[in-house]
């Protein structure tokens, strides 16, 4: 890896130190396989420079051990593994001559298995850190927060970025909140401008920042009707059952990702399984970790729902984490509306049983806002 200071491979976000912040100058990184002249050298190696010094070492340094084949970041199509910038390529060739650029290859895979693999000990923290999405959306979905007829969809936008503020935590994505309707377009990736009313259906997608993780957690919430001659205290039957349908598409999901599998061949035999089951829905899930959107095979996208070129080709990889993100439809004839309930989680390599398992569980119930409550009843985080 070669890059400069505001020009960073995307790899080093996954290697540096908790204590760096950018590179600095421009910064060398070599891996090695601790062999040879480097056996018990670090691992890797690295040098800042801005003098040119760094050129007639790793000159050196590849002379005593004679690589026969030394790996750079310049695929075409993964971005993990294309993090060489076109002017430090260019350096590398002035620098390093034929003799060493001969022996370079592109093998993307190596990056995106470092990046994608997760260690056992960043399970607890991850853990608190879905225990944090879930009691902010716990409050930001109650009759604390949200005054029918009077929040917008924005404000509770911006009351959860604030929220996160006050945690010491950030995001990497903004709080999108919609008012679920009948949309026969893709999910978008923007929430809805609404002024929420007792009846909404609500949704957020969202994720936080903190210790060099990140999640990507999407639930549902139902406004109670307080009002009129059927005032409720529960949400219609037909909304629950639109959940249920997405819980159902979760476990489909969960026990049809075998690691060495593609993305594209977990999709197709979890589509084949729904369909068998009389469910429609639409699977996108994807890696999460060290990014939002991380390393490694797609499960559809939101716009390529039977197969992923390239991304969805990549195989399923165990010791890391998915968000498993979909929705599945249901026709609600309260509403005289076809919906799309739409559920994220977080889930888990569980080495033990060679299985994935959510990080902290999932939606089974519905948020409901009660504003009869307000002022009345103090707002409780329910315990996980």
């Amino acid at each position: 890896m070669a890059q400069r200071e505001h020009a960073e491979d995307p790899i080093w976000w996954s290697i540096k130190n908790s204590t760096d912040f950018d590179v600095h100058r421009r910064t060398v990184v070599l891996f090695h396989t601790n062999t040879s002249s480097l056996n018990g050298q670090p691992n890797p190696m690295i040098w800042i420079d801005n003098t040119g010094s760094v050129w007639p070492e790793l000159r050196n340094v590849l002379e005593h051990y004679d690589p026969k084949r030394i790996a750079i970041n310049v695929d075409r199509d993964i971005a993990f593994g294309a993090g060489l910038h076109v002017g430090e390529l260019a350096v590398l060739f002035e620098e390093l001559g034929e003799k060493w650029m001969s022996r370079t290859v592109n093998e993307p895979m190596l990056s995106v298995e470092y990046v994608a693999t997760r260690v056992d000990s960043q399970l607890p923290y991850y853990r608190k850190m879905q225990e944090i999405i879930w009691a902010l959306i716990e409050e930001g979905f109650s009759h604390e927060i949200i005054v029918p007829g009077k929040t917008t969809t924005e404000d509770l936008e911006w009351w959860f970025r604030e929220k996160m503020q006050t945690l010491n935590v950030t995001t990497w994505s903004h709080p999108r909140i919609s008012v679920i309707v009948e949309d026969p377009t893709t999910p978008g990736w923007k929430g809805t401008k609404s002024i929420i009313q007792e009846g909404d259906l609500l949704h957020i997608d969202f994720g936080i920042t903190a210790m060099g993780l990140n999640t990507d957690t999407q639930h549902l919430a139902y406004v109670l009707r307080t009002n009129g001659p059927n005032p409720e205290t529960d949400a219609p039957e037909s909304l629950k059952e639109g959940l249920r349908k997405s819980n159902r598409m979760q476990d489909v999901l969960l026990g049809n990702m075998q690691a060495g599998l593609t993305g594209n061949e977990v999709l197709r035999k979890s589509m084949d399984q729904i369909e068998s089951e009389g469910i429609e829905g639409h699977f996108y899930s994807h890696p999460i970790g060290d990014w939002g959107h991380d390393a490694g095979a797609v499960i559809g996208f939101v716009n390529l729902p039977a197969e992923v070129p390239i991304l969805g080709e990549l195989p399923i990889l165990s010791n890391t984490y998915y968000s498993i993100e979909l929705h599945a439809y249901h026709f609600i004839p309260e509403m005289n509306q076809t919906l799309k309930f739409r559920q994220e989680e977080d889930a888990h390599w569980v080495a033990q049983t060679g299985k994935w398992e959510f990080v902290r569980g999932r939606q089974e119930k519905l948020h409901l806002i009660d504003a009869r409550k307000r002022g009345l009843v103090p707002f409780v985080v329910m315990p996980g």
